[in-house]
């Protein structure tokens, strides 16, 4: 899966002159904590509620509090924003995003195509397309198999599952350094059970099955 398909496209945006206010408020109204600082169409920065909260005014000073608070509602965004944010082309698979992210420990990513801005990654986003690829909301039936990690497994399922005339709509594999691998495979019918049946015939092990109407 591309980043296109599931990016959040045209976010929220502030300019580097915007106040730190309007972006507090900008924030707030739309429920997000962080921004993308856009010039003229290229990213500069992104600005955070961290950021923010670093920004905010703080009393162990030598100024009165209506002066503070007057400062603050000057400050631009641009002399609190993160500058040179790790991003990522449009083109680039929804697993390098994930990477990026979890590697560097940030919650957005920008998309860049061309210089410009184009959409942003964000958890909520990742999380949509790992329901999406296992197809968590699709009717059907999910069945969690127990197999040997061998060449082979993969065609004596399908060919099992075309014998009692089913569809795979999903499969995915998992291993996480078990002696054998789990598949999850996703099929389009609610009655499983010739299908259960046949793949006990053939030597796996069903661990669970999750059906969805």
């Amino acid at each position: 899966m591309f980043v296109r398909w599931r990016m959040t496209a045209h976010p929220f945006t502030v300019g580097p002159s915007t106040t730190v206010p309007e972006a507090v408020e900008l924030m707030q109204t739309h429920n997000v904590r962080k921004l993308p600082v856009v010039l003229n169409g290229r990213l500069v920065g992104i600005i955070s509620q961290s950021d923010i909260d670093r920004a905010s005014p703080s009393m162990a000073t030598s100024f009165s509090a209506g002066e503070l608070v007057y400062l603050f509602s000057k400050l631009k965004v641009s002399k609190i924003m993160s500058r040179d944010p790790i991003t990522i082309g449009p083109d680039a698979l929804l697993e390098e995003a994930a990477t990026r992210m979890r590697d560097n420990k940030i919650e957005i990513l920008p998309v860049i195509d061309d210089g410009e801005l184009v959409g942003v990654i964000t958890e909520s986003d990742l999380l949509d397309a790992f329901m999406e690829l296992n197809g968590a909301r699709m009717n059907g039936t999910r069945l969690v198999i127990e197999a040997d990690d061998q060449p082979g497994v993969m065609a004596r399922l399908a060919s099992i599952t075309g014998a009692v005339r089913t569809n795979i709509t999903h499969i995915a594999v998992y291993r996480g350094g078990l002696e054998r691998s789990l598949i999850v495979l996703g099929v389009n019918t609610l009655n499983t059970d010739d299908l259960e049946r046949q793949i006990a015939d053939a030597g796996f092990t069903l661990k669970y099955r999750l059906k969805n109407e």
